[in-house]
């Protein structure tokens, strides 16, 4: 299959790529920035099969010069991941990025029989409902908050009307807390998992002291990767929203516990009243999404826990730590 990831230099699109080059699909990524150096290298073996496009998401005329090309597959990630210090200074990019500019890519994808759209949202549309439920699925009303929570559930809405309009095959997913490989911050994302700074701090210093247990259904990104591929690949998915989650509760503290356990002269611990910490939690604590609907339909679990997760990116990270 073909398929072009938008957003696809960014932290989840790179871990998409990998996996859907391992599968044997041809990938192209659009985004503005380049391959970061680690992962050109990473992947120079499917240098035949893997394309990149640099431009912005907002060039319309560069975008349906693409498509002409002929894809099975497109992936929305592009997106502007803020926090409220990025919600504050960019609140109308906020909407333009991660609403507006995909309504152009979905007409050209119904112009041009592309069979797959896939748009990539977040558990944050949920919003106050992560609250309010014990668990959240696919049918749990939502309550969105912030400007990206919004930006996120309208866009779904968006892609779901697209595709009752004009029979186009269009999906969304909702992703849970993603970590892992190739997570950086910059401009359009300001809102690094747990896991990152406290990679960041190993690096730093050796020692990451929590603020707090940092509890969420996290998942492995890599995880998630094969979650978006299996639908991707899927002949007729029956619905037009899936949760992607390991679907089970646990604190970054325990994993940066287990990371550190893995590297002796590392230690991650709760911070001592009185003892100050660069980390920063992200939010509060929310309910797990159920993952029932992807194993019911499609046999799919998340492979990596918190121990398999910090095991897999101890390994990456001894590779790649300079990069972070």
């Amino acid at each position: 299959m073909r398929t072009v990831i938008f957003g696809g230099t960014g932290f989840v699109g790179l871990n998409l790529a990998e996996v859907l080059l391992a599968r044997g699909h041809e990938v192209t990524l659009y985004d503005r920035k380049q391959l970061p150096v680690g992962a050109e290298r990473s992947l120079v073996d499917y240098r035949e099969r893997l394309t990149l496009v640099q431009g912005e998401i907002t060039d319309v005329e560069r975008i349906d010069v693409l498509l002409k090309q002929g894809f099975d597959a497109i992936v929305l990630g592009a997106a502007i991941t803020a926090g409220d210090q990025l919600e504050r200074s960019t609140t109308s990019n906020i909407l333009e990025i991660n609403v507006m500019a995909q309504m152009p890519i979905l007409s050209a994808a119904i112009r041009r029989g592309v069979r797959r759209v896939i748009n990539l949202s977040s558990a944050s549309a949920y919003g106050a409902a992560g609250h309010r439920y014990p668990v959240l699925d696919e049918e749990t009303p939502c309550d969105p908050i912030s400007f990206y929570a919004i930006s996120k559930f309208t866009s779904e809405r968006s892609v779901a009307r697209h595709a009752e309009l004009f029979g186009g095959d269009f999906l969304s997913v909702r992703l849970s807390a993603v970590f892992g490989p190739w997570e950086r911050i910059g401009k359009v994302r300001d809102t690094p998992s747990l896991q990152f700074q406290i990679l960041a701090e190993f690096a730093r210093c050796g020692l990451a002291l929590m603020p707090g247990p940092g509890v969420k259904d996290w998942i492995y990104a890599v995880d998630a990767a094969e979650a978006v591929a299996v639908l991707i690949e899927a002949e007729r998915p029956r619905h037009r929203l899936y949760n992607i989650s390991s679907g089970a509760a646990w604190s970054a503290l325990q994993w940066g516990e287990a990371f550190a356990a893995l590297h002796p002269g590392l230690q991650c611990r709760l911070a001592a009243p009185g003892e100050s910490t660069f980390i920063r939690l992200q939010g509060p604590e929310r309910a797990p999404l159920s993952v029932t609907r992807m194993a019911d339909e499609f046999g799919w679990h998340a492979r990596f826990g918190c121990a398999e997760s910090a095991a897999a990116m101890s390994t990456w990270w001894m590779q790649h730590r300079e990069e972070i």
